[in-house]
């Protein structure tokens, strides 16, 4: 990964600065609402959250990549706030990465078309015209035309059902994505794809500021509330099986005496 500019930013930066600033609206949990796990995410926050812990997921699965690619996150793009979720160069050439993260969903694709759970979603020209507006600036900044390939990678669907090739985007799970990608054919050297992930990685080069305050806090803080939301889950599970455990012995209590007898 790299390390100058904006290789400091970890995967889903502005989805967690976000998530945080959404948090900060909703009051702690306190007595009752611990002990019986309460969900401490605020309920506007929580599909960002979720979308937060989606793009951590497939920046996992980049960094298994071999060392003649590079990877940046959350690339900040304009004045707006707008960002792109992953942007990778190698010898395949580059590819912006639009990160979806729909566990357990069913997902349809055919042309223009992508259905998650049969509602109709903006993913395959959103992420379009993110590749397009990609390629604009870093073909700017190279002095040279620079085509940037659209991935939209779904983040653990239940089934995907492909009728025909999507358009505008390619379709891929973050199980395969590694693969998919190293299977690319090579389009240019090493040499040019680190000047090219050299220029991505500077904040001029997308028109915009730099990173929004500290990643490393940031992120420090995302971790911490994510342990939080973990440990919540216990909770709730454990009341879940004690209260499942009382069902089943209120019901063998109820049971004849002497049925199991021999």
């Amino acid at each position: 990964m790299e390390t100058n500019g904006l290789g400091g930013r970890p995967a889903g930066h502005s989805v967690m600065v976000e998530v945080l600033r959404l948090q900060e609206s909703r009051p702690p949990r306190r007595g009752v609402a611990r002990i019986f796990g309460a969900n401490p995410l605020a309920p506007e926050a929580r599909s960002w959250f979720w979308g937060a812990l989606g793009e951590q997921r497939v920046a996992r699965v980049l960094a298994a990549l071999g060392p003649e690619w590079h990877v940046l996150h959350s690339i900040p793009v304009g004045k707006r706030g707008s960002d792109i979720d992953h942007v990778v160069v190698g010898p395949a050439g580059v590819f912006t990465l639009n990160t979806k993260h729909h566990r357990g969903a069913n997902v349809w694709v055919a042309g223009r078309t992508l259905m998650v759970n049969g509602q109709r979603t903006p993913y395959l020209r959103n992420s379009a015209h993110e590749a397009a507006r990609a390629s604009a600036l870093l073909t700017r900044s190279a002095g040279y035309p620079v085509e940037v390939r659209a991935v939209v990678v779904l983040v653990a669907p239940r089934k995907v059902t492909t009728r025909s090739r999507a358009e505008g985007a390619v379709v891929v799970t973050d199980s395969v994505l590694r693969r998919w990608l190293a299977r690319q054919p090579r389009t240019q050297s090493d040499d040019d794809a680190a000047r090219l992930a050299g220029l991505a990685a500077q904040p001029s080069t997308w028109g915009a500021d730099g990173p929004a305050g500290d990643p490393l806090q940031t992120q420090a803080s995302f971790e911490a509330l994510r342990a939080e939301v973990v440990r919540a889950q216990g909770r709730r599970l454990v009341w879940f099986l004690a209260g499942c455990a009382g069902v089943v012995a209120t019901a063998l209590g109820s049971l004849p005496h002497g049925l199991f007898a021999r």
